[in-house]
């Protein structure tokens, strides 16, 4: 069945607001940049993805995306998280894939085997995989691509198991992981370090000099 992996992402002088208070507007920039990086890295080697395509206005995703053979379609929308994953699940439609996983960029931790795992491992129309905490939407995997439409933001985990429910849809939640911790607050962050280290090389990088003022 092919799959194709969409992973939207903010610009980047917008992302992890909530990093405002710890870190610079420009160390925080790197971060993200580099929690793309390990994310698409993941991607790239997986054995059960047809493709990966991500949904962006931010310029320096894009030979970050290309070099990781990923293609790149612009946000027209602007309109959030949501509204980037429909641009991807339209593509994934007029493009004839079977199957879409949703992802966002900011779960550096992701393990390729783990994710690999995700894919094959699940015949239901819908797969939700939740945050660490139980109430936001880390992954959607979605067969076909327009199984149901992507909620995402606070309380999407409910939100999405509700959306298949009144659609008659069938639906499994899946827990890898590697996929429940996303990077918003320097706890995650705190979490992410007190993991393996050989888990977002480049994230935690970028964070040592962060810290280091490096």
């Amino acid at each position: 069945m092919r799959t194709l992996a969409i992973v939207p992402i903010k610009r980047f002088a917008l992302a992890k607001s909530r990093l405002a208070e710890r870190l610079s507007d420009e160390q925080r920039q790197a971060i993200a940049e580099a929690m793309v990086t390990d994310v698409l890295s993941a991607l790239a080697t997986s054995r059960e993805l047809a493709g990966v395509l991500v949904i962006t206005n931010e310029d320096l995703v894009v030979p970050i995306a290309e070099r990781l053979g990923a293609e790149v379609e612009p946000d027209s929308r602007e309109g959030g998280q949501s509204a980037a994953a429909t641009i991807g699940l339209e593509r994934a439609c007029r493009d004839g894939f079977e199957r879409a996983l949703l992802l966002p960029g900011d779960c550096p931790a992701l393990d390729r085997d783990e994710l690999d795992q995700l894919v094959s491992a699940h015949g239901e129309p819908v797969v939700i995989v939740p945050d660490r905490h139980g109430t936001g939407t880390n992954a959607l995997l979605l067969t076909p691509p327009d199984a149901i439409a992507p909620a995402f933001g606070p309380g999407s985990f409910e939100r999405h198991c509700e959306l298949a429910r009144a659609g008659g849809v069938e639906f499994a939640v899946a827990r890898p992981e590697t996929l429940l911790l996303d990077i918003d607050t320097a706890a995650d962050l705190a979490a992410l370090l007190a993991g393996p280290r050989s888990r977002a090389p480049r994230t935690r990088t970028a964070y040592a000099a962060a810290m280091t003022g490096s």
